[in-house]
């Protein structure tokens, strides 16, 4: 999946800056121009696992054109970012795990209780994590 971004121009001094304007307030930099593209790619990435996360829907990607015709990114750079699709494959996908089975009665326990699966639970309990450290 690949999106345009604009490039703010950096020089020895300050770095480039980077934003994706089809994903609201995703940006980015990198002091040379490899490094911001490749930083806007791992923020897009970041960008719409997170709008996975909450429910939303992953936005089109605009025309190059359309940004390049927009006076406010005059003077700016134009490019396009690749987002691996894999990354954010949402496939339900059996799995083998193995617990020891107070664990097990534990979880299912939990589980129950909240209202969910085991696999759902599991599922809702390493999102709400991730957001912990990715805050």
């Amino acid at each position: 999946m690949r999106y345009p971004v604009v490039i703010e121009p950096g020089d020895e001094a300050t770095a480039y800056g980077v934003v994706v304007p089809d994903l609201p307030g995703c940006f980015s930099a990198g002091d040379t121009l490899d490094e911001a593209l490749e930083a806007a790619a791992e923020a897009a990435a970041a960008w719409l696992d997170a709008t996975l996360d909450e429910g939303g829907a992953v936005p089109s990607a605009s025309p190059l054109e359309a940004l390049r015709a927009n006076p406010d990114y005059a003077g700016w750079i134009f490019a396009m970012i690749e987002v691996d699709p894999a990354l954010l494959d949402d496939k339900v996908e059996r799995v083998n795990i193995t617990l020891p089975r107070r664990i097990l009665r534990r979880l299912d326990n939990l589980a129950k209780a909240a209202g969910e699966t085991r696999s759902g639970y599991i599922s809702s309990l390493t999102l709400r994590d991730a957001g912990r450290k990715s805050a």
